[in-house]
Parts: C-alpha cells; sequence; structure tokens
C-alpha cells in the first residue's frame, strides 16, 4: 500500500534498498549490536535524563540510523549473502526475508515492477496533476491525477479498519490499474480492507 501511494502521486519517487522484498529494521536486541556513535551518545544522554535502559533502548530501537544501514539481504546465509567476511552491522531476519526467496515465492518485488511498469506506460502517473481527494474521511490518504483526457484515481486505507469511500461518476466504471486485494472493483461506494489500495483510471473518451 505504502509502495503505490508514493509511486503513483507526483513528484520523483525512489526505492531505498531492501524495500522492494518487504525488508525491517533489524531486531537487535542490546546496545552492543549498535555501531552509530550518535545512537550510543543518544542511548547515554536518554538516560541520563532519567529513562530506564529497557524504555530507552526502545526509543534507539525505533529511531536509530542503523535501521537504515544493515547489510542487503540476498539469501538466508550468515551474512545474508552481502559478504564472506565481518559486515559492519549484522542481518538479524535474512532466514524470513531475503531476494532469493522473495524472487522465487514472494509477490512485493511483483507489485514494485508492476508500478515501475505502470509509471512509464502512463503519462497520468508520470506528468499527471495532482488533487488531494477525500480529505474528509478519516485514515483514508487519496488524489486524483489528470494528464489530458485520462484521469487516475488513488485510494489508500491507512489503518487497521474497514473504510468505505463514495466514488465520483466518472470511476464507477473505472479501470483497475493496480490494487494489492484481489477481487477489489470500483463500486459507488468503495469498501476498502485495511491497508488496501486501488489505482482506478478512465479517460474522457470512455
Amino acid at each position: 500500500m505504502l509502495a503505490a501511494a508514493i509511486h503513483l502521486s507526483r513528484g520523483t519517487p525512489y526505492i531505498y534498498m531492501g524495500e522492494e522484498i518487504g525488508m525491517t529494521d533489524p531486531h537487535y536486541h542490546s546496545m552492543d549490536d549498535y555501531v552509530d556513535i550518535e545512537a550510543k551518545n543518544a542511548y547515554k544522554a536518554l538516560l541520563k535524563e532519567g529513562k530506564s535502559e529497557k524504555a530507552a533502548f526502545a526509543i534507539i530501537l525505533a529511531k536509530a540510523r542503523d535501521n537504515s544501514r544493515t547489510p542487503m539481504q540476498w539469501d538466508d546465509s550468515a551474512n545474508a549473502g552481502f559478504t564472506t567476511g565481518t559486515p559492519w552491522l549484522r542481518p538479524t531476519n535474512q532466514k524470513e526475508i531475503n531476494v532469493k526467496d522473495e524472487l522465487a515465492h514472494g509477490e512485493i518485488f511483483q507489485f514494485y515492477q508492476k508500478l515501475i511498469a505502470l509509471r512509464k506506460q502512463y503519462d497520468v502517473i508520470s506528468d499527471g496533476s495532482y488533487e488531494p481527494f477525500g480529505t474528509d474521511i478519516d485514515r483514508l490518504y487519496a488524489y486524483e491525477r489528470v494528464a489530458g483526457e485520462d484521469h487516475l484515481l488513488v485510494l489508500n486505507n491507512f489503518s487497521d479498519k474497514t473504510i468505505t469511500v463514495p466514488l465520483p461518476n466518472r470511476f464507477q466504471s473505472a479501470k483497475v490499474l493496480i490494487t494489492n486485494e484481489s477481487g477489489l472493483i470500483p463500486t459507488a461506494t468503495m469498501t476498502l480492507p485495511p491497508y488496501a489500495t486501488i489505482a482506478l483510471l478512465t479517460s474522457e473518451e470512455n
């Protein structure tokens, strides 16, 4: 959902290494796992402020720069296929998430590939205007893109609950460009499952 929200929007999207296979922050268990001096200093400062070791570590775990610096997880080997030496930071969940498994069995990488292909194929994605949509609906991030006769409506449910979205007439019979929910089709009132995304394309010619 996050990928669609970004890559179908206006501007120049980028993919940070690992997000295309669903890599997560490392699951470290102590400050000994961190190398970043800023994280170590922040931890000491939090302790001086009166935070417990557990509370201070939880903050570091959520915000440390090292979260984005772990090796690319190519396979499920000891160092995730990144090196036969000692990496600066160690990966922690390469057994569950890695490139080899994602290419063989996953759907995240394929979803990113489709988003990139759509951006190349449709000018409304690469060059279209941007207008927020449904701003009165809580936890919905949606927008309409327009280029020439093409209109693209992108709906993203940023919640763990189902939400309903009334669709303008023009999109009630629109083409579904991409969605992360099988069977999701446009209707007068769209029902979006938790964390669902859907992109609807229509043209003035239709």
